[in-house]
């Protein structure tokens, strides 16, 4: 049992690692104009929106109400942090300060949460059976570098170095191994909370989509071309997570 446990924790902790690779592409990018911060806005909210709505699908499957149940949790519990976060007039992180290191935070924060749904969804799985746990691990693995692009596009451009961001996408990532234990160990204790919390990281993603990334990327690119870029993003997302099934 030991040597089991061992082993979804480090395929688990594999997860959080390739989430820093979305940090990768920005090593051949030196300067970052507005309107390409604009860009990356779209490209991010895009990459979010579809990220979300594949999680609460995802939680449909265990319970349409307790989905539903997160999803409210999920926007109540942003809100009360976006409230929270405003008031907070010193705010920083790593090289950032005030109003970048609110969006950082945030989006640290939505996607951390995010995790440990995914933790608990590697657990799960190997609860089930060595080659389902391996096929989620391997899914969640590749889908956690978009996840790693996303976090990117929001720091990056507004000045935090690449490997500074690479080590906090797979931050964002740790609550993966650390929840993967418990809930392989005790499946039938976790696997209720799944849907509740699909639920809760999807609510909170959709509101920092329409209600931070947009509106900040329509002050520094036409809405036109955020909607085309945002479009676009959303399909190539869903062709990628296609080809992960």
């Amino acid at each position: 049992m030991s040597e089991s446990i061992i082993r979804v924790f480090l395929y688990a902790m594999l997860t959080a690692l390739a989430t820093g690779l979305g940090a990768l592409p920005f090593i051949f990018f030196k300067k970052v104009s507005r309107e390409w911060l604009g860009y990356s806005n779209a490209v991010a909210a895009g990459l979010m929106l579809t990220a979300s709505f594949t999680l609460i699908f995802e939680g449909l499957q265990f319970g349409l109400w307790k989905t539903v149940i997160g999803i409210l949790a999920g926007l109540i519990f942003i809100l009360f942090s976006d409230n929270w976060l405003g008031r907070q007039s010193d705010l920083s992180i790593s090289n950032l300060k005030g109003a970048d290191a609110r969006k950082a935070i945030m989006i640290l924060g939505v996607m951390t949460l995010h995790s440990f749904t995914e933790g608990v969804g590697v657990g799960v799985s190997f609860g089930e059976g060595q080659d389902l746990g391996l096929f989620i691990t391997a899914a969640i693995a590749i889908h956690n570098i978009p996840e790693g692009l996303a976090i990117s596009l929001v720091m990056i451009p507004r000045g935090m170095r690449v490997w500074t961001t690479a080590l906090y996408c797979i931050f964002s990532s740790l609550p993966q191994p650390i929840m993967a234990v418990p809930s392989y160990v005790f499946v039938e204790t976790f696997q209720p909370f799944l849907p509740v919390g699909l639920g809760f990281a999807g609510g909170a993603m959709i509101w920092m989509v329409f209600s931070e990334i947009i509106p900040e990327a329509n002050q520094d690119t036409s809405s036109k071309r955020i909607g085309v870029i945002i479009a676009i993003s959303v399909v190539l997302m869903i062709i990628f997570q296609e080809f992960l099934r």
